[in-house]
């Protein structure tokens, strides 16, 4: 039997509009353009939740895309959730994206996103620059 591995993690973003564009709106619709869950894939749109859906109205100067979901054995297909993630993050205005993958096995693995150009990343840009970090607990 696999063990069960968990992914979670949240994307950052600024709410400020430098350009008029309205920023949330953008990463809502990226969000739109995945898979269901019921399909199974990778990664889907049930995954997410941003933080303007739950405040309300409240004045918040960051935005922040909370995810996560259970799998099992992703570390076998974790190449591929990477790049269906990054193709996510392509199509999205974001400062910072957090990824942790917690698996009994190799442990505690986190994945940090960031814009290496500019101050964030703009939908379409190719300046994505991704750091990896390792945890392994001791026994």
């Amino acid at each position: 039997m696999q063990e069960e591995s968990v992914v979670y993690g949240c994307i950052k973003d600024v709410v400020y509009r430098p350009d008029g564009v309205d920023r949330i709106e953008v990463n809502r619709n990226a969000m739109a353009t995945l898979p269901s869950a019921e399909s199974w894939p990778l990664l889907s749109r049930e995954m997410f939740t941003s933080s303007s859906q739950l405040a309300g109205d409240i004045d918040q100067h960051t935005e922040i895309v909370h995810f996560g979901a259970p799998y099992q054995g992703i570390e076998y297909e974790w190449q591929m959730w990477v790049e269906q993630f990054e193709a996510l993050l392509h199509k999205m205005y974001w400062v910072s994206a957090y990824v942790h993958l917690e698996t009994e096995v190799s442990g505690v693995h986190s994945f940090i996103w960031e814009s290496i150009n500019a101050e964030y990343h703009s939908p379409g840009s190719d300046d994505i620059h991704l750091r990896c970090e390792w945890v392994k607990d001791a026994i």
